[in-house]
């Protein structure tokens, strides 16, 4: 995958706190859990090309 891009992301309060406890649930860190979720987003939308070893 590379380097991860760094940037700031500011979320409600609540939609924050659904999202931690989500994440807890599954054993991820919320960062992790939102990276998770954007990339399952673009896929579904059919925006992911197959990863040709970049």
């Amino acid at each position: 995958m590379g380097q991860k891009k760094r940037f700031l992301l500011r979320l409600d309060e609540r939609l924050y706190e659904m999202i931690e406890k989500w994440s807890a649930d599954e054993l991820r860190s919320v960062n992790a859990q939102i990276e998770y979720l954007l990339a399952e987003a673009v896929k579904k939308a059919g925006r992911c090309k197959e990863d040709k070893g970049e």
